[in-house]
């Protein structure tokens, strides 16, 4: 019984979690329009990977950067 509430709320979580990109799918939209979460997504690595190499240099500017 307890493992099979487990799993009810996994279920149901994802059923949750997932919810926005359903009615995406069944809502009829041009391909560009589903395809805005993609593209957030794609801003935040490049914003992610612009940090990551600026402090990159950073550290290897002040001598600091590890080489094993």
């Amino acid at each position: 019984m307890i493992a099979s509430n487990i799993f009810r709320l996994i279920g149901d979580f994802f059923t949750w979690a997932f919810g926005p990109f359903e009615a995406l799918r069944l809502g009829g939209l041009d391909w560009w329009m589903s395809n805005v979460v993609n593209w957030v997504f794609l801003l935040i690595l490049f914003v992610l990977f612009g940090y990551w190499m600026k402090e990159s240099r950073r550290f290897l500017k002040e001598g600091t950067e590890d080489r094993a």
